[in-house]
């Protein structure tokens, strides 16, 4: 298991052990942590997962994709040099203590 801290817009946080083998975004839903639609159910093809990773983060993250990149660009919230979509971010055990932060909105 690997701790995610999901951080809320009013600075509220939620931390949930996510299995891994999931997404940053599937810990999220299965958890019920609000703030992340994730409408195209992780396919990569709606942007309603944007989260920002923690600025102090030293987890090896995935490099992020074309497709990813595309889509980064026309989210509601506005795209950040942190911004990823949480679909994209597999969890293992090396993400223990990872923290992302919500959004204000995803539509």
């Amino acid at each position: 298991m690997a701790k995610i801290t999901y951080v809320h817009p009013d600075g509220t946080s939620s931390v949930v052990d996510v299995e891994p083998g999931n997404s940053i975004m599937r810990g999220a839903k299965l958890a019920g942590v609000e703030g992340i639609l994730a409408q195209c159910g992780g396919g990569a093809t709606c942007g309603t997962c944007h989260i920002y990773v923690d600025r102090d983060n030293t987890k090896p993250l995935p490099a992020m994709h074309d497709l990813e990149d595309g889509l980064l660009c026309v989210t509601a919230s506005p795209r950040q040099d942190n911004s990823r979509l949480s679909c994209q971010i597999p969890v293992s055990e090396e993400l223990d203590g990872l923290v992302v932060h919500l959004p204000e909105k995803q539509l």
